[in-house]
């Protein structure tokens, strides 16, 4: 398994597998779930794509106009076009509008694999579009882990 975060560069070889890690990241109210599922991905030969930026500046405008959050987005958004798989959670104590629309962007692509717990306070939107889109939900964290190994 190799990690690919930004600021670096996505850099994912032809012919080589991806995963996006998509989903709540709210700093103070989701937990690092990016890093337990990369630890439990780490014997697979994939690629991951971690959006969890180390050093992220919570000044940064959250404008088009500005350089380093316009980057962050766009090395998001590339990331999830490259990835072979988007595993994508709904952490229950957040929000996640980003998710959300990520979820919306990507419903169509047959990449996703959804993580949503009782709790999260959008999880009967997240239902109705995963039954639509005949995209894999799973409810519970144990679940999400095998989900995604599985796919890759």
């Amino acid at each position: 398994m190799q990690l690919r975060k930004p600021p670096s560069p996505i850099d994912v070889p032809a012919g080589a597998r991806a995963v996006f890690l998509a989903g709540s990241i709210e700093m103070g109210a989701a937990i690092d779930w990016q890093r337990e599922l990369t630890a439990a991905l780490a014997d697979r030969d994939i690629i991951v794509l971690n959006p969890r930026r180390d050093e992220w500046d919570a000044s940064w405008r959250q404008s088009i106009d500005e350089p380093k959050f316009r980057a962050q987005v766009e090395w998001e958004l590339d990331g999830l076009e490259r990835a072979d798989v988007i595993a994508m959670w709904f952490a229950p104590d957040t929000k996640a509008p980003i998710t959300l629309l990520e979820l919306g962007l990507h419903a169509r692509s047959g990449k996703l694999i959804i993580g949503c717990p009782d709790g999260y306070w959008r999880k009967g939107n997240v239902e109705v579009v995963c039954k639509r889109f005949h995209i894999t939900l799973v409810g519970d964290w144990a679940a999400f882990v095998a989900a995604v190994a599985a796919r890759c």
